[in-house]
């Protein structure tokens, strides 16, 4: 478990100060992406009774990755291998696991989180001011890298534990971020 978990932090640690968001020559923003919500699930604490198979990703107001989130779809995280489930209107939020709230859906945010409560479901987002809405982990961009946020108050609403291994590597929202 440490020898992987030093894998993943190397891995994170060359994502965080390598790659370009724009960068043509490598993986694109959303490949990016992709690959550090597979790995943010790797470090994330369910409360006990909430791990079921498979790990669901619900995707909500669009479809931003098309093809990027192909290569998570063959691994899995603690034996739970990833469903995504497509955008859809009627979401049922105790089917997910992990959210994946986009761009398109920022002017529904708030009814978005109110639905979702205190249920364990990771929420992310990569919007400007998300993390500060009560979004758990908002992917940010910075010198044209992609970096993240945490909100930790909103993580303990949902009963989720974040590894210290990642709360090292984001941003951490002033005030712990209490959503306003």
């Amino acid at each position: 478990m440490a020898s992987s978990l030093r894998a993943l932090l190397a891995l994170l640690t060359a994502l965080l100060s390598g790659i370009a968001a724009a960068d043509q020559t490598g993986p694109g923003e959303y490949d990016v992406k992709a690959a550090y919500i597979h790995h943010f699930a790797r470090l994330i604490q369910w409360p006990d009774g909430s791990s079921r198979e498979p790990l669901r990703l619900c995707l909500v107001g669009g479809d931003p990755f098309g093809q990027a989130l192909d290569p998570i779809r063959a691994e899995t995280v603690d034996g739970r291998p990833w469903q995504i489930l497509p955008p859809t209107e009627a979401i049922a939020w105790d089917r997910c696991d992990v959210a994946f709230i986009s761009r398109a859906a920022g002017a529904d945010l708030s009814r978005i989180l109110a639905a979702i409560g205190r249920r364990p479901v990771l929420t992310i987002g990569d919007s400007e001011g998300y993390g500060e809405r009560g979004v758990i982990i908002n992917f940010f961009p910075e010198n044209r890298k992609i970096h993240f946020e945490i909100n930790l108050a909103a993580s303990r609403r949902a009963g989720l534990n974040i590894s210290s291994q990642l709360l090292k590597l984001a941003r951490r929202l002033p005030g712990e971020g209490e959503a306003r």
